[in-house]
């Protein structure tokens, strides 16, 4: 489990630096600041950080600290419904909108493909599930609710939008809701999905 974990938190922390690494080369040295703010607003990359920071306390086994608190059963759980929706939403929705070349695919398939198909199938294999509660479920959409907030805060005072179905520009308030509104319940249902499997492997052991 623990090499497992190790191999998964290179992958996410190289996939990461890369993806910044391009993200600053790409932008004139003047603009780098906002080009990290960017880099910060995207679920994708927040949520890969959060699993390769998972990755890296199972890998370490802290004792203490917030690398105890990464290695609870209900945190691995959490994170594991946020990386697959990640990599859902990404080949549904976003996957045609470009097609990335050279270093900028390795990135794409590692945030997106690679290190969400890891996790789950690393949580799946290996994580704790004890104290996992049909509660859990509800309780995880506060992660996606705040970064909603945020991205729509961050967009009034900059018109800059990290997805298309969070574009108020284009949507509007409205449409933007309508969409959040069908993520909520597709957390919702993941989370639920997340929690019965959890249960259901913990019984038969």
């Amino acid at each position: 489990m623990r090499v497992y974990a190790a191999v998964g938190a290179l992958l996410g922390w190289f996939a990461l630096a890369l993806q910044l690494y391009l993200m600053l080369v790409q932008s004139l040295v003047p603009e780098r600041l906002g080009t990290m703010i960017t880099f910060f607003s995207f679920f994708t990359i927040l949520t890969n950080i959060l699993t390769a920071s998972v990755f890296t306390a199972v890998a370490f086994q802290p004792k203490h600290g917030w690398g105890k608190w990464l290695c609870r059963p209900s945190v691995q759980a959490a994170t594991a419904v946020y990386i697959a929706i990640v990599g859902m939403v990404y080949q549904l929705l976003l996957r045609q909108l470009w097609n990335p070349q050279g270093a900028q695919w390795v990135a794409d398939v590692l945030l997106h493909s690679m290190v969400p198909v890891g996790y789950v199938v690393y949580w799946l294999l290996f994580a704790p599930r004890a104290e996992l509660s049909w509660k859990d479920s509800v309780t995880w959409l506060i992660y996606p609710g705040v970064y909603l907030v945020y991205v729509l805060a961050r967009g009034a005072v900059s018109g800059l939008y990290p997805y298309p179905f969070v574009d108020v520009n284009v949507l509007g308030y409205g449409g933007v809701l309508a969409r959040s509104g069908l993520l909520v319940l597709v957390f919702l249902g993941m989370g639920l999905l997340v929690v019965a499997v959890g249960r259901r492997v913990r019984a038969r052991s």
